[in-house]
């Protein structure tokens, strides 16, 4: 409820040296010393900018680094206390300007992806570091330069007609496109880690979406390298056979080829990244080579060979017979789209290495949208060129001329004007031609040796920047420790920090692919996989310009939040296009991991665009509820609980929160009282501390605390500020005060006088009493004291053996201070006696005995005033909670002598009006007699020492002693309060009578009268109503209506 305790001094933080803030000090060179005996100078800077030295520090990027900054320092400025508390002239306390981080592996730790490190530069013997042209441009275009530009892209263009080819190739640029212009976007709006598609999801969309994305997208990439590999391994085996040089058999060969190329893939990127981006350089030089190759070919006169396989030089007739789609054996639009697309999935393989990048803010955007463009410009170029050059169907027959005669019709009427007749290929099927010839590209190139090249080239450079990609991003993920089985993957090695342990379970996963032969199944889900990524992607742009956080400032200005929506659907539609099974698939997976993280709890906090978002939703919908009316069927117990500290009063907050859990608010909150300079820091420290400890025992209940002179001006300040709008509480919560009669009168007074405060505030107010107390604080201090010196004798003992190997003279010193430890644990741990022990314990197990499922029993509510029904309310909503599903109600309610059963006849209507299942109604018809004389003795005594006895004295004498003592309880008080005072007691000895083996009591709590009623009169009540009880709850509600039975 209250807390007393202080530092007893100034809040000092061992960051700054105060003596350089005192005035007319000013000299040229200006130093101190820091905690190490170490001399410091101050920054020139600082003096020359002020003219004088301060303890404030200019502006510098030093101040905004992680504390696990992997760039070695971090600078710290001084805290606002140093700046505005009192200045201590003697109070010499320096750190150096930069403080270091410790040598410890921080790789774990979410947060270093956050710092804002300078770039590490490429050195001998230090981190290669790649620029945007080799690092993002070069592998993007190589990724997007697939087998499909050498294959499959005249037979595209065959089916689909250049009109709708270029719709398709289009439509691919325009997912991509967007995709490219979000991922810009994302990665301007702060620095960019290694981890690309993952590091990029996950820092915006929390590690729900990060954690599942990341690893289908890992996932995707190692089988990804067996695709490749096993399109590199059938032309292989092709060229093997057209030479007779067949080692088994077909499917074996690729499995043999297929598992040779891994092998030597992998050593190319172990040897390291410089050797990785030298080979990616070669196949660059032998695919532009190709494609160049290509273009030279359509200006060669074609051969009679050629002619006769449909190829003809440029020609506007056969450009204009290919304007027109074709679709053959089933095909339409969408599965020619769905074949097509893959091939423009590669536009991350830049991002996927950005922890290898110089500057991946720049590179990224830069390399990735220019990559798209060249590459989109190319495959447009190309596949226009051989629509021009070349006929959908040819016989390959030197022999099929025009015959005088006879008719030239079909398909390919352009080349009857270049004296050749196809008309077959309209009855029979033709083996040439762009629909029916893959290698069409091979025919029609300069020299067709180098198209084999070139589709080697582009198999095994997809397939290299795969297998690069792959352990990159897994690393990342295994780094941020979300899944933390896989953490043993997370480990770097060498000066680029390589995921070698990455790579050989990539390698064991594209081997396990390779073997299987036939990936025909696993293609269209891996390009499910990267377009669940590239929809994230989007999506992740979109949710941070619609959360409009503060925090959402991208460098990168051309991008719109609907255009990646748009982008985000684009993605989500084309994955169905390309197969529908593949995609539900692909979602079922993202899901079953999603919910994995969301139930793990991963601790991790990246300021994600959902925390953004969520805060957005609260305070609209905050302000939409302070527009509407309160009414009686929405009520809802919003409770500001005065339990202190959070662990100091469990039984309090576990009931508060039973009766607000996934119904209302509950504010727990306490009051620390002293001087505001001595108690700040300790409630500053207790803010955060408290409130985390409630989300981890998942208690849905907010932490609040003020810091005031006295006790009840504290809870004066929570009463009338605490809450938002509709969201504020409306019920005042706390624990009776047992020993109200051992301390202070002032103590006394501000007890009573917060609940007379609660009144003056209309809150509905509950006191709650167990026999045992509901306080633990001292309990919870020896258990913190326990764990400090358990923790200071782990680290000296620590030192001890790491010190003894260097010096003995260290190892003495470090005995000598442990053995200091060891004496105050021990004096910490030393048990108590006997009867405080077993005081302790019984005290603990009823302070935890409201966490437990409650045994069968009874509820008894003492409904004896109607305020409004808030003591029904509260104990019905308690049979609504699974702990108390096996406790009934019992009402009890007063009645008059002689009306017993039509007393309980309206009562039972009444709750049948209310809906409350209760059967249990007695009647109490005897409240009005007397109590017996032992129980008004007892009361008597409670009182003795706090009365006036005026009434034997003279007047004067009897003025002076109310002068003197105006808090005492006076002659005329206690005759005119009699019968109140009797029904207390009279309260109790039914209580004791009815409800002594219940397992919870509720009762009507009475009102004391402002300046009529004394403080200890009103205690006296109060004690004697709930004294020698199970665990009681006095409730009074402020006397407006919270049930109602109109619906």
């Amino acid at each position: 409820m209250e807390n007393n305790r202080s530092n007893g001094g100034e809040n000092v933080n061992a960051a700054y040296d105060r003596t350089g803030d005192e005035p007319n000090q000013v000299e040229n060179t200006f130093s101190g010393t820091n905690g190490n005996g170490e001399h410091r100078t101050v920054r020139p800077s600082v003096v020359s900018a002020f003219g004088h030295d301060t303890l404030d520090r200019v502006p510098n990027i030093d101040f905004y680094r992680n504390p696990g900054s992997i760039s070695g320092h971090r600078a710290i400025r001084p805290s606002l206390q140093e700046l505005h508390d009192v200045f201590q002239k003697n109070g010499a306390i320096s750190v150096p300007d930069t403080v270091e981080d410790d040598d410890e592996d921080s790789e774990g730790t979410p947060s270093n992806d956050l710092e804002l490190a300078a770039p590490i530069k490429a050195n001998k013997g230090g981190a290669v570091k790649f620029g945007w042209i080799t690092g993002v441009l070069v592998r993007c275009m190589l990724n997007i330069w697939g087998v499909m530009l050498f294959i499959r892209l005249s037979w595209v263009f065959g089916q689909a007609g250049w009109g709708l080819g270029i719709v398709v190739i289009g439509l691919s640029c325009v997912v991509t496109t967007i995709t490219g212009l979000s991922m810009s976007a994302i990665c301007t709006n702060g620095v960019v880690r290694g981890g690309g598609a993952y590091y990029l999801i996950s820092r915006s969309l929390g590690p729900e979406f990060g954690g599942s994305i990341g690893l289908i997208f890992a996932f995707a990439n190692a089988v990804a390298v067996a695709m490749y590999v096993v399109g590199f391994a059938e032309t292989m085996v092709d060229l093997l056979e057209e030479n007779d040089l067949v080692m088994v058999d077909e499917l074996n060969d690729i499995r043999i080829v297929g598992c040779i190329t891994v092998v030597f893939l992998l050593g190319i990127s172990v040897a390291g990244m410089e050797w990785e981006a030298k080979a990616q350089i070669i196949l660059l030089v032998i695919l532009l080579v190709a494609i160049v190759n290509v273009f030279v070919g359509t200006f060669i006169p074609a051969t009679t060979d050629k002619k006769s396989k449909g190829f003809f030089n440029y020609d506007a007739n056969i450009f204009l017979e290919n304007f027109t789609p074709d679709f053959r054996g089933g095909q339409s639009f969408f599965s020619v789209f769905s074949i097509f697309f893959p091939a423009a999935t590669g536009i991350l393989a830049g991002a996927n290495i950005s922890g290898d990048l110089k500057d991946p803010q720049r590179a990224i955007p830069k390399g990735t949208l220019l990559a798209i463009l060249i590459t989109g410009v190319t495959y447009l170029g190309v596949a226009l060129c051989v629509s021009a050059s070349v006929v959908r169907d040819a016989t390959g027959n030197f022999t099929d001329l025009i015959t005088p005669g006879v008719p030239c019709d079909g398909p390919a009427v352009a080349a009857c004007e270049r004296g050749f007749n196809f008309s077959s290929c309209s009855v029979e099927p033709c083996m040439f031609g762009s629909m029916n010839n893959f290698q069409v590209m091979t025919m029609v190139s300069g020299f067709g040796p180098l198209i084999i090249a070139g589709t080697f080239s582009a198999t095994l450079s997809s397939a290299l920047a795969s297998l690069v990609s792959a352990p990159k991003v897994f690393q990342a993920l295994c780094k941020d420790n979300i899944y933390t089985a896989l953490h043993f993957f997370a480990k770097g090695h060498g000066k680029n920090n390589e995921p070698l342990r990455g790579y050989i379970l990539t390698f064991l996963i594209s081997i396990a692919f390779i073997l299987i032969g036939d990936l025909n199944v696993i293609a269209p889900i891996i390009s499910n996989f990267f377009l669940a990524s590239y929809a994230l992607i989007n999506f992740s742009c979109f949710h941070a310009s619609y959360a409009k956080s503060p925090g959402w400032r991208p460098a990168y200005k051309y991008y719109n939040m609907w255009l990646s929506l748009m982008g985000a659907l684009l993605c989500c539609v084309v994955m169905f296009v390309i197969n529908w099974w593949a995609a539900l698939l692909t979602y079922a997976i993202e899901i079953l991991l999603y919910i994995y993280v969301t139930v793990k709890k991963p601790d991790v906090n990246w300021g994600s665009s959902t925390q953004a978002v969520t805060f957005i939703s609260a305070i609209s919908n905050a302000l939409s509820l302070s527009g509407i009316e309160d009414h009686v069927k929405n009520f809802r117990p919003q409770i500001l609980a005065l339990t202190g500290s959070v662990r100091v009063r469990p039984a309090l907050l576990d009931l508060a929160h039973s009766f607000s859990k996934n119904y209302g608010l509950c504010l727990t909150c306490e009051v620390f009282v002293g001087p505001r300079s001595e108690v700040l820091q300790e409630l500053n420290a207790s803010m955060e501390r408290n409130q985390l400890w409630l989300h981890k025992k998942k208690c849905k209940a907010f932490y609040a605390a003020v810091a005031c002179e006295d006790f009840r001006e504290g809870a004066e300040s929570l009463l009338q500020a605490s809450g938002l709008g509709r969201m504020k509480p409306n019920i005042l919560m706390m624990g009776f005060k047992g020993d109200w009669r051992k301390i202070k009168t002032e103590a006394v007074h501000n007890y009573v006088g917060v609940l007379h405060d609660a009144f003056d505030f209309e809150y509905g107010t509950v006191v709650m009493r167990m026999s045992q107390g509901l306080d633990v604080s001292h309990i919870v201090e020896d258990q913190e004291d326990m764990l400090k010196a358990a923790q200071q004798q782990e680290t000296l003992e620590q030192d001890m053996m790491s010190n003894g190997v260097k010096s003995q003279g260290m190892f003495k010193k470090s005995r000598k201070s442990s053995q200091q430890v060891l004496t105050t644990r021990v004096s910490v741990c030393a048990p108590p006696p006997p009867q405080v022990a077993k005081m302790n314990e019984m005290l603990v197990q009823a302070s935890t005995q409201f966490k437990k499922k409650q045994p069968k029993g009874t509820i008894d509510v003492w409904w004896l005033f109607d305020d409004g029904g808030l003591t029904l309310l509260l104990p019905y909503i308690l049979t609504t909670r699974k702990k108390w599903k096996d406790c009934k109600l019992r009402i009890f309610i007063a009645g008059q002598p002689g009306r017993s059963d039509l007393d309980k006849q309206e009562m039972k209507s009444l709750l049948v009006k209310f809906r409350i299942n209760c059967t249990d109604i007695n009647v109490i018809d005897d409240l009005h007699i007397s109590p017996r004389s032992e129980s008004w003795k007892a009361f008597e005594d409670m009182i003795e020492p706090f009365c006036l006895h005026e009434d034997s004295k003279d007047t004067a004498q009897a003025e002076a002693m109310r002068k003197a003592s105006p808090w005492k309880i006076s002659d005329k008080e206690l005759s005119t309060f009699e019968e109140k005072t009797n029904l207390q007691v009279r309260l109790n000895e039914l209580l004791q009578q009815n409800s002594k083996s219940a397992n919870l009591i509720i009762v009507s709590m009475p009102i004391a009268r402002k300046e009529s009623v004394s403080d200890y009169l009103y205690m006296a009540w109060l004690d004697t109503l709930s004294k020698n009880l199970p665990p009681t709850l006095l409730i009074r509600g402020n006397h407006k209506s919270v049930l109602t039975f109109y619906s």
